[in-house]
């Protein structure tokens, strides 16, 4: 829907994106409309609104302003980070600005839903999780949407370089509608239009640098002795001996992509949930940025695709053979009964049913509209289902997160229920322990079933709970507030996946980049330490780096034998793991030329010195070192830096027979 649409200079502008709003094939429905009451006003569509005084900005060292964008052509983003909408149109905006690179400023208006959404250290995390790199205001009090009259998440507006308001566009299919209209105010103001870059300061550029990258689920296997873990902004999954965090297994490049192949040669994009195939031989994967699920042999580490195009479905959702229907943001994934598995559809608020065996997938709970309303499978209203667990009597389990709620399906009954959280909207979110509809939650993601009991990763509440999933009786397991600690009182950080064992709970502890490990009866909590990542990263002189890369200006060394000293300085209160080895691995060119790489070290001290023989014609020596480290006191959260050394040498008779690579690392935003 689009209004608005009164500046006459661009009129033809605004007829072109009314048009083109009309006849998009992708779901253009909001993710939510804003409650009643709320006190949106009507927006003046002739000139842009100027953004409030003393709010947060991210992504920039200042604020900025619609005086200072003119000559711009400007589109604003009203979203909040847990819709998967606006999870959706992430895309878009980045192609948008790569395509408009020199005429085009995106400004995300970061106008929260749920209590911990306005916080601006947890903005911060998304922006990080997810790359953005556009400016973001933080609007806790509506105050730019109030302004600019949104009504629901997403919402964009568009604005020309005059200032003036072009038109709005709510809901998904961002790209197709609003690409005309920028190209077409790109004609028009061709000659006015200020091409020259506005100097940003971005949260970050890259990812962290810890050993996992904002992990979203784990699965546990405890007879086999094997923790699955996704290791969702490294692009990966892991496989982890659980009796001593040894990473056995490494699946995908590091690089986000969808391709087939054996081992770290195959290409995943923000995976999720995670499930075993009854017989324990392979392990499939909700692929959520590819929209597709994989296939992972664990004998042969081969990958393939078995549902999915890779691209997002249109709306309404339909099934059909799994090789070329399109999903949705699949989220987690559960085994069914006969060999079939439950998919939490996160992007078009369903559950559907994957059956392997007859090459099918199709919806199986959920009318893909968003809502509470509880009914038969097929018509019930979900919101953003995003984990998943069977329960006693195949009863179907799921974290219904836009809801804030716990709710059921019966295939035997043919019903969806509620089993504790809110009912009545998607605005009844809170911390609450009490039973059924008395209890609260704030946008749970994962839920897991053990010992008879419902345990919860309250995501938003930083919270591990218990549910009695005969009486909805709810309580407080661990957790006292976003953070990290370990012991009686531990602090999670915006959990988003839980698995249970025997007696305890694994937990993917996603902005604190770890594994946590929860006894069930006290709360107690342990940080597992992961050991032998380093042994899955790219080799030197891969193409996958993602490290940070050291170039050192051209060196003169002497001819034959030298020492090339290695000196990595660490953070303050911070040591080498003494557990966790380290890597050092070093090429040299030239005829005769070669270098005595150490390889895996074991806590490994600096200086660290490697013998090198330089050959005449010599020109660069690559030096590839992975260190793993923790705090001094408290060694249960491993990081680790990934170092490209190139050094440019030019042998000389009586050069130096010592080449210093130094490098101190900067203590990573976790």
């Amino acid at each position: 829907m689009l209004t608005g649409m009164i500046r006459k200079t661009s009129l033809l502008v605004a007829l072109l994106l009314l048009m083109v709003a009309c006849t998009s094939d992708r779901a253009t429905a909001p993710e939510t409309t804003l409650a009643a009451g709320a006190g949106a006003t009507e927006p003046d569509f002739l000139t842009a609104p100027e953004f409030p005084i003393g709010v947060d900005w991210l992504n920039t060292d200042r604020p900025l302003s619609f005086d200072e964008l003119k000559g711009k052509i400007v589109l604003l983003d009203f979203w909040t980070y847990g819709c998967i909408n606006c999870i959706h149109i992430i895309p878009d905006l980045e192609r948008l600005e790569a395509e408009f690179a020199e005429e085009l400023v995106v400004i995300g208006v970061h106008s929260a839903k749920f209590d911990a959404e306005s916080n601006t250290d947890n903005i911060r995390q998304i922006i990080l999780r997810y790359e953005i790199g556009h400016p973001v205001v933080n609007d806790p009090d509506f105050q730019v949407w109030n302004s600019w009259g949104a009504r629901a998440w997403p919402t964009v507006f568009v604005v020309d370089p005059a200032g003036g308001v072009v038109g709005l566009h709510a809901g998904e299919g961002v790209y197709d509608v609003v690409q005309p209209v920028i190209a077409g105010l790109v004609e028009e103001f061709d000659e006015v239009i200020d091409r020259s870059p506005i100097d940003l300061t971005l949260e970050s550029t890259g990812i962290p640098a810890t050993v996992l990258a904002y992990p979203g689920k784990v699965l546990a296997d405890e007879r086999g002795d094997r923790l699955f873990i996704s290791d969702t902004n490294h692009h990966r999954v892991l496989v982890v001996r659980i009796s001593d965090g040894q990473v056995l297994a490494a699946f995908g490049s590091g690089r986000p992509g969808l391709s087939d192949g054996v081992g770290i040669e195959a290409e995943f994009q923000a995976p999720q949930g995670l499930e075993l195939a009854a017989d324990g031989a392979s392990l499939l994967v909700a692929d959520t940025d590819n929209h597709a699920i994989r296939s992972i042999d664990l004998s042969t580490g081969e990958v393939t695709t078995i549902a999915g195009t890779g691209r997002q479905a249109a709306y309404p959702p339909e099934g059909g053979p799994s090789g070329s229907t399109a999903l949705s943001s699949p989220w987690d994934i559960v085994a069914a009964d006969e060999g079939g598995f439950y998919v939490a559809m996160a992007g078009t608020h369903q559950i559907w049913l994957l059956q392997p065996g007859l090459g099918a997938i199709r919806p199986f709970v959920g009318s893909a509209r968003e809502g509470t309303l509880n009914t038969t499978l097929a018509a019930s209203e979900l919101a953003q289902p995003s984990g998943l667990a069977v329960g006693e009597g195949a009863r179907l389990y799921f974290a219904d997160s836009e809801s804030s709620s716990i709710r059921v399906a019966d295939p035997s009954l043919d019903s969806v229920g509620l089993v504790a959280g809110g009912q009545a909207s998607l605005f009844e979110f809170g911390d609450v322990d009490g039973s059924g509809g008395d209890a609260r939650f704030q946008h749970p993601l994962g839920v897991a079933f053990g010992d008879g009991y419902l345990w919860v990763a309250d995501t938003y509440n930083s919270k591990i709970k218990r549910i009695d999933p005969d009486s909805g009786a709810t309580e407080t397991l661990a957790g006292a507030g976003s953070g990290w600690s370990d012991g009686t009182d531990p602090r999670f950080y915006e959990p988003g996946g839980i698995s249970a064992g025997a007696e305890v709970l694994y937990v993917a502890d996603t902005n604190n980049h770890s594994i946590r490990v929860v006894d069930m009866m006290t709360g107690r909590t342990s940080t597992l330490v992961l050991k032998g990542a380093e042994e899955f990263l790219p080799a030197p002189g891969d193409d996958l780096f993602a490290g940070t890369v050291v170039e050192i200006e051209q060196t003169s060394v002497a001819l034959g034998a030298i020492d090339v000293v290695v000196r990595v300085g660490l953070p303050e209160g911070y040591k080498v793991n003494p557990d966790a080895p380290s890597r050092f691995d070093f090429e040299i060119n030239g005829v005769g030329a070669s270098a005595q790489s150490p390889g895996v070290v074991v806590n490994p001290s600096f200086p660290l010195t490697i013998l090198a023989d330089v050959a005449s014609d010599t020109t660069q020596i690559i030096g590839d070192v992975s260190v793993v480290y923790c705090e001094t006191e408290q060694e249960s959260i491993c990081l680790i830096e990934q170092l490209r050394f190139i050094v440019s040498v030019e042998p000389v008779s009586g050069g130096s027979t010592e080449l210093v690579l130094d490098h101190t690392i900067d203590l990573p935003d976790i």
